[in-house]
C-alpha cells in the first residue's frame, strides 16, 4: 500500500507521470494522499498536541478545544479564495506566485524574501528543538548523554539525503511515521474514554470567561501554528496528477483531518485530568503531564511510546519541511531570483541542488549558535521559532491581499463568496492576528530575551530588499508554470 501511495493509478494518457524537463519538476507524480502525507508530516500532529497543547491549556484552560477548532475554521476561510486562485496558478512557489498573479513582480519578491526568512528560520528552531528532544530520549532509555548538536548533524545529512533522492524515498518514510504517531494518539484517546467514560467529552469548560481570558491571543496563535505547513500543497502542484482537483482536494482532507485530530485529542486530555485542574497541570508539569496521564491510564508501554514517537514526529515534520522548502528554492530559481544552479533537477525530477542548498543553509546557522554555547530551548528555539511565526502571519496577510486585489482584477462573479467575502475576511482576521503576534511576541521568544526583539527587523528589511530587487530586475519570471 505504502509502495504505491504517491502514484494514483493510471486511468489516461496524462496521469503517466511526465519525464522532467530542464527546468521543471517531474509531473503526473503526486496523488491525493502524497500530498497529504508531506503536510500533515511537516504539521506533526504528535508533537504539535505534546507541544503546543499544553501552552493553550496553560492560556485558556478548558477551552483548549474551541481555539483548535477556531484555528482551523481560519485556515478553511482563507483556503476558499487561495484554492478559488489555485485555478490560475500551478507553481511550486507556493505563496510567492499567488502575490505575482495578485500585486505584482515587486511584491511577489518581497514575498519571497519573506518565505526565505521564514521557512530557514523555522527548520533552525525546530532542528534545534529536535536535538534535545532526540537526547533526552536516548538518556531515558540507555543512560547515555548525547550533547543535541550530534544528533541534529547526524539526522541533518540524513534527512537532506532523503531530499535529493527525491518524494518516492520520503513519502514512504512519512507515511509510516505519520500512520504511527496517529494510532498512539488514537490509542490514548480511546484508553482515557474507556477508563475515564464519556464525561471526558465534558462542555463545561466552553465558557466565554475561558475563552475569552487573557490567554486568548497567545492560545489562538499556536493554535494556528500548527496549521503553517497547508502551503505545502500547492508547493507540489507541479508534481500532482491532476492538480485542479488534486490539490484541493488534498488541502481539504487536511484541514479536517488535522483540525478534528487537534480538537478531538485536547478535548479528551482536558476532560480527563478536569475541567478544574488542567490549566494548572499544564502550567505546573507542560513538559510532562500528557506523558504522565498516558502512563497512569494506558501504563508505561504508552507513555514511552508516545515519547518515542514525539521525537520520530518531529523529523517526520522537518523531512515534509524540507522537501517543500527544496521546492520552493527551486520555483525562485526559475523564475530568476535565486541563482540558476538550483534550478536543476535530478534524474528522477527532484530539485536535488536546491535540497543540499538548503541542508547547508540550515547547519550554517544552526551549528555556530550551538558550538558558541547559546541554550537550543531557550535561545535557538524560541528565537528562531517567533521570528518565523512574524513572518509566516505576514506573508499571509500579504499572499490574502493578493487573492483580493486579483479577484477584483479579473472580475471573477461566478462564487461571491470564493472570490470577494471569504478572502476580505481572510484579510482582516490574519491582519488581527498579526496584532496578535506583536502584542504577544514576548510570550514567543521567552523572558530574559529581549535581544530577540532585534530579528524583527529581519521582516521589513527582507520586504524592503526583495521589493527593491523585483524592481530593479527585468527578467524575474513567476508565470512559469507546468499545467
Amino acid at each position: 500500500m505504502i509502495d504505491n501511495v504517491s502514484e494514483l493509478p493510471a486511468t489516461t494518457p496524462s496521469s503517466t507521470p511526465v519525464q522532467p524537463q530542464a527546468g521543471h519538476l517531474r509531473s503526473n507524480k503526486l496523488g491525493v494522499f502524497a500530498i497529504a502525507f508531506f503536510v500533515i508530516a511537516a504539521a506533526a500532529p504528535m508533537a504539535a498536541v505534546v507541544g503546543t497543547g499544553p501552552v493553550v491549556f496553560a492560556a485558556v484552560g478548558p477551552a483548549a478545544p474551541l481555539i483548535y477548532a477556531i484555528a482551523a475554521l481560519l485556515v478553511a476561510l482563507f483556503a476558499v479564495g487561495y484554492l478559488r486562485m489555485s485555478r490560475h496558478v500551478t507553481n511550486a512557489g507556493g505563496f510567492v506566485a499567488y502575490i505575482a498573479k495578485g500585486l505584482g513582480t515587486p511584491w511577489a519578491t518581497a514575498g519571497a524574501g519573506l518565505a526565505l526568512l521564514m521557512y530557514l528560520s523555522l527548520q533552525v528552531g525546530l532542528w534545534s528543538q529536535f536535538g534535545v528532544f532526540a537526547g533526552q530520549l536516548l538518556e531515558s532509555i540507555t543512560g547515555l548523554s548525547v550533547p543535541p548538536l550530534v544528533w541534529i548533524v547526524a539526522l541533518l545529512l540524513i534527512t537532506t539525503a532523503l531530499t535529493m533522492r527525491g518524494v518516492d524515498t520520503s513519502i514512504r518514510l512519512l507515511a509510516v511515521l505519520i500512520i504511527g504517531e496517529t494510532l498512539v494518539v488514537a490509542a490514548l484517546v480511546i484508553v482515557l474514554v474507556a477508563s475515564r467514560g464519556t464525561g471526558v467529552f465534558t462542555f463545561s469548560g466552553f465558557t466565554a470567561e475561558n475563552l475569552f481570558s487573557p490567554g486568548l491571543g497567545i492560545a489562538l496563535l499556536f493554535a494556528f501554528l500548527c496549521f503553517t505547513s497547508f502551503e505545502a500543497t500547492v508547493v507540489f502542484s507541479e508534481e500532482a496528477i491532476n492538480p485542479r482537483k488534486t490539490i484541493p482536494r488534498a488541502l481539504y482532507a487536511v484541514i479536517a483531518f488535522v483540525g478534528i485530530f487537534y480538537t478531538l485529542s485536547i478535548w479528551v486530555i482536558g476532560g480527563a485530568i478536569g475541567v478544574d485542574n488542567i490549566q494548572q497541570a499544564a502550567t505546573d508539569d507542560p513538559a510532562g503531564f500528557i506523558f504522565n496521564l498516558a502512563s497512569e491510564s494506558g501504563g508505561s508501554v504508552l507513555s514511552m511510546a508516545m515519547q518515542v514517537l514525539v521525537v520520530t514526529s518531529y523529523l517526520a515534520m522537518l523531512l515534509g519541511l524540507m522537501n517543500m522548502f527544496a521546492r520552493y528554492l527551486f520555483a525562485l530559481s526559475r523564475a530568476g531570483v535565486l541563482p540558476a544552479r538550483l534550478a536543476t533537477v535530478s534524474k528522477d525530477g527532484s530539485p536535488a541542488t536546491a535540497a543540499l542548498s538548503n541542508g547547508v543553509a540550515v547547519g550554517i546557522v544552526v551549528v555556530p549558535f550551538l558550538v558558541l554555547g547559546a541554550d537550543p530551548l531557550t535561545v535557538v528555539f524560541a528565537w528562531f521559532s517567533a521570528l518565523a511565526t512574524a513572518a509566516f502571519i505576514t506573508i499571509l496577510i500579504v499572499a490574502s491581499v493578493s487573492i483580493v486585489v486579483f479577484f477584483v482584477r479579473t472580475k471573477d462573479n461566478t462564487s461571491i463568496w470564493a472570490t470577494k467575502i471569504a478572502p476580505t475576511l481572510s484579510t482582516v482576521i490574519l491582519s488581527y492576528i498579526g496584532y496578535v503576534t506583536i502584542e504577544n511576541y514576548d510570550s514567543l521568544i521567552g523572558p530574559d530575551n529581549a535581544a530577540a526583539k532585534w530579528l524583527l527587523v529581519l521582516i521589513p528589511s527582507a520586504m524592503l530588499g526583495g521589493l527593491v530587487f523585483g524592481r530593479s530586475k527585468r527578467d524575474i519570471d513567476y508565470a512559469k508554470e507546468v499545467i
